[in-house]
């Protein structure tokens, strides 16, 4: 397992962001897009870097606005996928949608992405819409997710 940490994003920051967005994604955010966001109060933007060297793995980006949050934008480096670290980017948005007293979580996948439509599911998304062509490069619907935070704290305890 890779050693990582997760933290906040920072300015300098958004060029390995920007430059990991655009090798994860045909239809990639612009470094203007994740610095106009970088420091919003509404926004949560976190960074995961490896432990040993420093390099940025992965990134998540999520918003609120009352009692819900989206999870915008989530991303791990290829050679650290299978790793673990996109479950902790995820865990690490449902502990500060938590924080913010934010009841439910949504966010769009790929239809065709079947790796992230299983690492969502694992973590208690259930699919609740569909938006036809929603991406580009190519053209494909999105799957509309979404997490009932109340629901899965008590599932957390029932666990305990």
């Amino acid at each position: 397992m890779i050693p990582f940490a997760i933290s906040p994003a920072v300015e300098r920051d958004i060029a390995a962001v920007a430059a990991l967005e655009r090798a994860c994604f045909r239809d990639a955010w612009s470094a203007n897009a994740f610095r106009e966001v970088l420091g919003a109060a509404w926004i949560y933007f976190a960074c995961a870097r490896r432990s040993d060297t420093g390099a940025l793995v992965g990134y998540v980006v999520a918003s609120f606005a009352a009692d819900e949050g989206e999870v915008t934008n989530l991303a791990v480096d290829p050679a650290s996928r299978r790793s673990g670290l996109g479950g902790r980017l995820l865990d690490a948005v449902m502990r500060e949608a938590r924080q913010r007293g934010a009841s439910a979580l949504y966010l769009e996948v790929r239809d065709s992405n079947a790796a992230g439509r299983a690492l969502y599911r694992s973590h208690g998304f259930t699919e609740v819409g569909r938006r036809r062509d929603y991406y580009r490069f190519p053209d494909e619907d999105a799957i509309v997710l979404r997490l009932d935070l109340v629901a899965a704290i008590e599932r957390a305890f029932r666990r305990c």
